[in-house]
């Protein structure tokens, strides 16, 4: 299910595995389904992993949303150069001004966000799970025991790897979102 709202939408089905957890000595809440359209951290869909270079549904979605640019990234210490130097890149809590775009082909990790309270909410994603990320919302990934984790990911035109660290409040990405945030409460 894919929404024009900033809100995590669950995959539905056996995919719905998006939990809260304890991240970095901060507690966060338990969430299910229901209640996370209260969230406001982004868009997540299941997509079938296995037909991604001829699935019609995922070339629909780029269509709509104008994802003209995309790769494939693997992250484990076999593929990936400078593999624990990145690991931590990707760990360090940051923003970017362009929605981040994820779509999962295989193996899982972890996206922590920061809810409007600020508080993280970890969300597994698996083999077939796509989210979107809007612009300013602070957030980190990393993968989980498995270290491994093959990913697509999106763009609208051309790519932009630019990650502001905590604190980069002052970028108008991170205003409009926390207005967003104001406007949903």
């Amino acid at each position: 299910m894919i929404s024009a709202h900033r809100n995590l939408i669950l995959p539905s089905s056996s995919h719905s595995h998006v939990s809260a957890s304890r991240v970095a000595g901060i507690t966060s809440r338990s969430l299910h389904s229901g209640s996370l359209t209260s969230c406001n951290t982004g868009v997540c869909c299941s997509l079938d992993a296995d037909k991604y270079e001829n699935d019609p549904e995922l070339e629909k979605i780029r269509r709509e949303r104008n994802y003209s640019w995309m790769d494939i990234i693997t992250i484990c210490k076999d593929k990936l150069p400078n593999y624990e130097e990145k690991i931590k890149m990707f760990y360090e809590e940051h923003l970017h001004l362009d929605d981040e775009i994820r779509y999962i082909l295989d193996g899982s990790g972890y996206f922590d966000v920061r809810d409007k309270e600020d508080q993280w909410i970890r969300i597994f994603m698996e083999k077939g799970d796509m989210i979107t990320l809007p612009a300013g919302i602070y957030h980190r990934f990393t993968v989980d025991e498995k270290n491994y984790t093959k990913a697509m990911r999106l763009f609208v035109g051309e790519p932009v790897w630019t990650a502001y660290n905590r604190p980069a409040d002052h970028f108008e990405a991170r205003g409009q979102y926390v207005k967003f945030l104001a406007q949903t409460a």
